[in-house]
């Protein structure tokens, strides 16, 4: 995927590293690249040695939005289904954790929300502006933000379009894990592995029921019982609990 800008390779087991690799453009999402991105993401989903993945930028940036210059020739950055940047519109079933350096702007804020967890150096920094020429943000980050960080400060954010910085995102709940510079790859690789280690269904089924919170209660609890049923029937469920009394490891199937 190297001449599309998106890079994958995988540092340890289980973990797909996605790596936005346009730097002279401060990875500006363009067609080819939002392509390469759902790919990707599809091979995540598909592949049952892949538990989690990480998805970052390279040279020091995560990303600067949509490629404008694209933009204007006629180059859209969205992915029919998928949506912006390959990941907005339908993120994968798998966790996907953002690692963000420098600037995450824009789309590139919006790829960050669209991610279920996030590590960020200290020095990153984030925003919506797109209100500042004319536009909204329009590939779900205004959707995601206020079941991200506070409501009022959502709102306020969305509306100014003021940059944030990590640190205050930190304080807000959006970044888990604020890291120094440089090493939000290898921290976020590490909280992924501690992600893999778990059984692969399981992680599945729980990514669904964390999207379901915001459901009517009779409708989360019920979705909650048919996934628990589900869970239960599968080989993992019974690996875990004879892996628990023997003392050992799970080897984990997936079925």
């Amino acid at each position: 995927m190297e001449s599309t800008g998106v890079r994958t390779e995988r540092p340890t087991d289980g973990v797909l590293l996605i790596t936005l690799d346009r730097p002279r453009k401060r990875n500006a999402i363009d067609g080819a690249m939002s392509r390469a991105v759902a790919a990707a993401l599809d091979d995540l989903d598909a592949d049952p040695t892949l538990a989690v993945g990480v998805l970052t930028g390279a040279g020091g940036t995560f990303c600067s939005g949509m490629d404008l210059r694209a933009f204007l020739d006629g180059d859209a950055p969205e992915v029919p289904g998928r949506g912006f940047g390959g990941l907005t519109q339908a993120p994968p079933a798998k966790p996907l954790i953002a690692a963000v350096e420098g600037f995450a702007l824009a789309g590139g804020c919006e790829l960050v929300l669209a991610c279920d967890l996030v590590v960020a150096s200290s020095e990153a920094v984030f925003g919506l502006p797109e209100v500042g020429i004319g536009l909204i943000a329009g590939s779900g980050g205004l959707l995601r933000l206020p079941h991200r960080v506070p409501r009022a400060v959502a709102t306020e954010l969305a509306l100014t379009g003021d940059r944030f910085s990590a640190v205050d995102a930190h304080g807000w709940g959006l970044v888990n894990r604020l890291v120094d510079p440089g090493s939000a790859v290898s921290a976020a690789t590490e909280l992924a592995e501690r992600i893999a280690r778990n059984a692969p269904l399981a992680l599945a089924a729980t990514k669904r029921m964390l999207a379901a919170a915001d459901l009517p209660v009779d409708e989360a609890w019920a979705r909650q019982e048919a996934e628990l049923v589900a869970i239960k029937a599968t080989g993992d469920a019974q690996e875990g609990a004879r892996a628990f009394a023997e003392k050992r490891a799970p080897r984990w199937s997936g079925r």
